[in-house]
């Protein structure tokens, strides 16, 4: 790793919340896929 010196604390936190916030985008957009097909099985087995 390099030597971040003063600014180690700032990079490695916005790494951090960087990394954060795509797990978060991740988790919904698969929670958005398992309620859609959700949705789209149910209108199926209705017409079905």
């Amino acid at each position: 790793m390099p030597d971040l010196g003063k600014y180690a604390d700032t990079v490695l936190s916005a790494y951090g919340v960087s990394i954060a916030l795509l797990l978060v985008l991740v988790w919904l957009s698969l929670r958005a896929s398992r309620k859609a097909k959700e949705a789209l099985a149910k209108v199926d087995r209705k017409n079905g």
